[in-house]
């Protein structure tokens, strides 16, 4: 008996074995069946036998990258391959989140469970039509000047991102010899900036929220020299201007810091970070299409003292925004309220044009109440028409905030230029962000780059 039942155990010792073994096998094939396949010491198997990664084409079906004698190319515009790099991606994989490297499956026509054999069969990978249109890109490119940052413009209604310029960016075709920091970072996705006023977008929401009768209320801002300041716990914040007596409309066209910090400090921790938090901040964005992944925005004031909170309500303190996410959420005001995800990837087609898949506008959820979502729109179209000049967008009824985002202590370093608005001409359902580094005030920065890129989008699709 002894006998037998060492032998059963054994048996079963093999079976578990097995079983373990078995899974770890399918578990690597799984996870690590693609990099094994597209292994550099696997190329004969495809380019040798005429298997050519599959087209990347614009919105227009204007072609962004191909393979040609099994080269990869690009379009032949040198302006165009620089300003839509960092979503197109390179061949070598640096921009991690570039569609040639987030989807390499798809565009080589890899399947885990046919493996090449498709490749094999057409002789080409998978075909992937975009979102974006070559020629806006282009024109926020040109518009950028050579300065660093990021433009991001995406309809507010479908999801679909139109517009992604990273710099500093490079031509595919010609790469500098020198690598200059951020070339391979899209920052639309992977970017974290301080968000400097536009951050007064939130603390307003929330205070319509929160504060009755916030119309009727007047701020003070006394100062001398030009510079106006408000005194919040044991500190002072300080303002750009001297705006005295203000009420909250002249407030949000002024920009006015020691009224919304005074807003902050009489919000609370705890009421200003609901808010932020409803709208996505602390949060992570579902993937753009499933497969690119973005930076959270962050407002963490657990340990904020009330000085802290004030500075926080003007949008500076630790608060972190993503590109992405601040397009969404600015979005969302101009949807109502609510929130739809954003997409780069329209479609994905075989060679001999069967369709794989076809993105859908999906929603993310209500950001804002549709109340508060539609005094916020109020107060942004007033921004424009008051101060920064309806004629800078013409015929596009435009709603916006700027920021400037101070970025260090030293007396040297410049701030970065902030603007987010949205078109609330029915015709043109797009929002911009506009992100300018080391700049100066956003006036004069990152609204002539915005006015230059909705002047494309409103041609675009007149």
């Amino acid at each position: 008996m002894k006998s037998i039942s060492r032998r059963a155990l054994t048996l079963y010792l093999l079976v578990i074995v097995f079983l373990a073994g078995s899974f770890l096998a399918y578990y690597r094939l799984a996870t690590n069946a693609d990099k094994w396949a597209m292994n550099k010491a696997n190329r004969h198997l495809y380019i040798d036998g005429g298997f050519t990664a599959g087209d990347i084409s614009d919105r227009n079906g204007t072609l962004l990258a191909a393979t040609e004698d099994g080269v990869r190319t690009y379009n032949k515009d040198a302006v165009i391959r620089a300003a839509t790099l960092q979503t197109v991606g390179d061949g070598e994989g640096y921009i991690a989140s570039g569609v040639q490297t987030a989807f390499k499956d798809e565009l080589t026509g890899y399947t885990l469970t046919d493996g090449i054999f498709n490749l094999k069969r057409y002789g080409k990978g998978n075909n992937i039509a975009l979102t974006l249109d070559a020629d806006i890109c282009k024109a926020a490119y040109n518009a950028m000047n050579g300065r660093d940052g990021v433009v991001g413009v995406m309809n507010y209604k479908t999801g679909e991102i139109v517009c992604i310029v990273s710099t500093p960016s490079y031509d595919p075709l010609n790469k500098p010899s020198e690598e200059k920091e951020g070339m391979y970072l899209n920052k639309f996705f992977k970017g974290l900036y301080t968000p400097g006023s536009t951050f007064k977008i939130i603390t307003l929401a929330s205070a319509i929220e929160n504060i009755p009768n916030l119309e009727d209320i007047t701020f003070n801002c006394n100062g001398k020299n030009g510079k106006g300041q408000v005194q919040i716990g044991e500190g002072y914040v300080y303002c750009s201007g001297v705006h005295k007596n203000i009420m909250i409309e002249k407030a949000f066209n002024q920009s006015c810091n020691s009224a919304f910090a005074t807003l902050a400090d009489t919000l609370g921790k705890e009421r200003l970070t609901a808010t932020a938090e409803k709208a996505g901040f602390n949060t992570q964005m579902n993937k753009i299409n499933g497969r690119i992944s973005c930076s959270m925005s962050t407002l963490k004031l657990n340990d904020a003292k009330a000085l802290d909170l004030g500075w926080a309500g003007i949008g500076q303190y630790t608060t972190l925004v993503n590109p992405c996410h601040m397009l969404t959420l600015i979005s969302s005001i101009a949807n109502g309220g609510t929130a739809v995800e954003p997409y780069i990837v329209s479609s994905i087609t075989t060679p001999n044009e069967k369709v794989l898949y076809t993105a859908k506008t999906q929603t993310v959820g209500e950001y804002f109440s549709p109340t508060v979502a539609q005094e916020l729109k109020e107060y942004m179209r007033s921004n424009v028409k008051n101060n920064y000049g309806d004629y800078r967008f013409a015929g596009l009824q435009m709603c916006g905030k700027t920021g400037t985002a101070e970025i260090s202590d030293s007396e040297d370093a410049k701030p970065n230029a902030l603007f987010a608005g949205f078109s609330s001409n029915p015709d043109y359902p797009f929002a911009i962000i506009v992100v300018v580094e080391n700049s100066s005030y956003s006036i004069g920065t990152a609204v002539p780059v915005a006015t230059k890129v909705m002047a494309a989008v409103k041609n675009a699709y007149s």
